[in-house]
């Protein structure tokens, strides 16, 4: 299940099949891979560090050289993507767990699904101390940060994919080579839901829940090359102000997200055009999937889109829930250490059963849509404090195990004092990040 988009990218090869007949196929086509229906029962997550070759400098914990791709490439043997190894047979690690490469050189294992938490959690814990001990024996080490706050972004990976979306996001800011190369996340995948009606109420909770979420879970204030502003989640900023288009669709209020997804990914503009062959993958400026099923880009790029096309416009949607025939959490930055399993019981516990979503949202509900807020101030603001460790007390009542009840409650009383997941205070933190801002962006 969370494995699904990462692979889909790993290699930049590709395949074109068919055409698609219109536009109404096409929506009905994304409704039904992006939204596979069945009893929700599985959860999965996808884990991101940054990492460094080398010893760590005491400047900073990632201020040592990225680690080049070919000793990526030489660590991991066969559990290699192809992005980095193009003849590795990329098996899967011992637990389930796939490895990728981001383009800044970030590391990222996509898990299998699993029916617990308990079980998805016990499983990439085994396949992270693997990772490690594999990445260690070419002296590179994973760091546990949101966001590199030492080194100016620079891009490993040479994909045609990742030249289209550096060359497309360069043109609307700094925030997208930011996001590609400096940021690391911790993403949570659940299923869709049973049915039409049940899909909306997951849908609209994980997006209802997601300030609150986000707030709980910041901590990234600081981020080389960004623009001064002090913010709880520079990383989550990154997103929120690559591209609207792509990053912030109206989705709390979508009452059929099944539709509304599926007319908004087709009103998406292409962020790239797979060629084979080709080493250019730029899309014409604007241009949207829609534009290019109709014929209206036949001169630009001289075939109509298939299924194919679609499913790969697809993986460059970026919204805080993507919906990928599972729904894709992405609003949670990495967290500290092995802390990433905290926001994993806490996403299981909040939509654990029908009447938890609706409790959870009714109780999130003042803070919807209040993305930038969150972002920026995170638990320095006294309402989304409150909230944030009220979600986390209702997620440690519907926690599936004793010990993930315990640890939720302890991040409830962490959020409740103010304090970051790195045990930080927010508000000290804040005024660190104000003062290095008044002195001017990070050149």
């Amino acid at each position: 299940m969370a494995v699904t988009l990462a692979q889909s990218v790993s290699t930049g090869r590709v395949t074109t099949s068919g055409e698609l007949s219109s536009r109404a196929a096409a929506e009905a086509y994304v409704g039904g891979v992006c939204f596979k229906l069945g009893p929700p029962t599985l959860i999965g997550a996808e884990l991101e560090w940054l990492t460094v070759q080398g010893e760590c400098s005491a400047s900073g914990p990632a201020a040592a050289p990225r680690p080049q791709l070919t000793a990526l490439a030489a660590a991991l043997g066969p559990y290699a993507p192809r992005s980095v190894a193009p003849d590795s047979p990329a098996h899967a690690l011992p637990g389930g767990s796939r490895v990728t490469i981001e383009p800044g050189g970030q590391i990222e294992l996509s898990s299998a699904p699993f029916a617990t938490a308990a079980q998805l959690c016990e499983q990439l814990s085994a396949d992270t101390r693997l990772l490690r001990d594999l990445l260690e024996s070419r002296a590179i080490r994973t760091v546990s940060l949101a966001a590199d706050a030492d080194r100016r972004p620079k891009r490993l990976l040479r994909l045609p994919r990742y030249h289209a979306m550096e060359q497309s996001f360069g043109g609307i800011g700094p925030f997208g080579k930011l996001m590609m190369c400096n940021t690391a996340a911790t993403q949570v995948s659940v299923d869709a839901g049973a049915d039409r009606a049940e899909v909306a109420a997951r849908w609209k909770a994980l997006y209802v829940l997601g300030p609150a979420l986000l707030a709980a879970f910041a901590c990234s204030p600081f981020l080389r090359g960004a623009p001064a502003g002090a913010w709880a989640s520079q990383r989550m900023r990154t997103w929120l102000r690559l591209d609207y288009a792509r990053t912030r669709p109206p989705a709390e209020d979508w009452s059929d997200p099944i539709g509304s997804y599926s007319r908004w990914a087709l009103d998406v503009p292409l962020l790239c055009v797979r060629q084979p062959g080709g080493d250019s993958w730029a899309a014409p400026p604007g241009a949207t999937f829609a534009d290019w099923l109709s014929g209206a880009l036949d001169d630009e790029v001289g075939r109509r889109p298939g299924p194919a096309d679609l499913d790969y416009h697809l993986t460059t949607l970026f919204p805080p829930v993507r919906a990928a025939g599972h729904l894709e959490i992405r609003y949670l930055d990495a967290q500290p250490d092995d802390g990433w399993a905290t926001p994993i019981h806490a996403v299981d516990a909040l939509v654990s059963t029908p009447a938890v979503v609706a409790e959870a949202t009714a109780l999130a509900a003042p803070l919807a849509g209040a993305w930038l807020d969150a972002a920026r101030r995170g638990l320095a603001d006294p309402e989304i404090r409150t909230i944030a460790a009220d979600l986390l007390d209702l997620a440690a009542a519907h926690a599936g195990t004793d010990s993930a009840a315990a640890e939720l409650g302890d991040a409830s009383r962490r959020c409740r004092r103010g304090q970051t997941p790195t045990g930080d205070l927010h508000t000290a933190r804040t005024e660190i990040a104000t003062a290095d801002a008044a002195m001017g962006p990070d050149s």
